[in-house]
């Protein structure tokens, strides 16, 4: 869980989960969206990835991201138990 707090705390990665909500992208897309070096998102993505809140699949030379709902519902989970104690 701390991964994924971790994670969450970089407002660049919390941006990316944004844009995966609404459709899975490639490395490049989201390298688009924002005034960093491909190295810089890829290095978010990384993070994104380890802390298993996005999901990867390869096709072809392409690695399309998008996000993993698994991971935030069990964080919602978490946060509603510690809301009601």
């Amino acid at each position: 869980m701390r991964d994924v707090w971790s994670a969450l705390s970089d407002k660049t990665r919390r941006e990316i989960l944004m844009l995966l909500k609404s459709r899975p992208h490639t490395a490049g897309e989201l390298c688009d969206q924002f005034d960093l070096t491909a190295a810089t998102v890829s290095h978010h993505l990384s993070v994104l990835r380890e802390a298993n809140l996005v999901k990867t699949r390869r096709r072809a030379q392409t690695v399309i991201y998008s996000i993993n709902t698994t991971v935030l519902q069990d964080m919602l989970v978490y946060l509603m138990g510690v809301a009601r104690k």
